[in-house]
């Protein structure tokens, strides 16, 4: 699926304290910080990097980003059902 002006490919931007730095384990699920959703993964990415830049100094802060467009369509076909 190519990405271009009409095509809508959703990303969520989110993260939290994880547990250790070993595994994807939050600390605490009710302080995760959903940042928000992008129709492109080049403004999710703008949102992802200044969160990672602004929480810099806590080591177990990490922040992801989530390809929804994939989990939404995951056969690329346009079709949702």
């Amino acid at each position: 699926m190519s990405e271009n002006k009409d095509t809508q490919l959703l990303h969520l931007v989110f993260g939290g304290e994880l547990e250790n730095l070993d595994c994807v384990n939050f600390r605490d699920l009710e302080k995760l910080d959903i940042v928000g959703i992008y129709p492109n993964y080049q403004q999710a990415q703008l949102a992802w990097k200044s969160k990672a830049q602004q929480t810099v100094d806590n080591a177990h802060m990490r922040y992801f980003i989530v390809h929804m467009h994939k989990l939404l369509d995951p056969d690329g076909d346009g079709k949702f059902g």
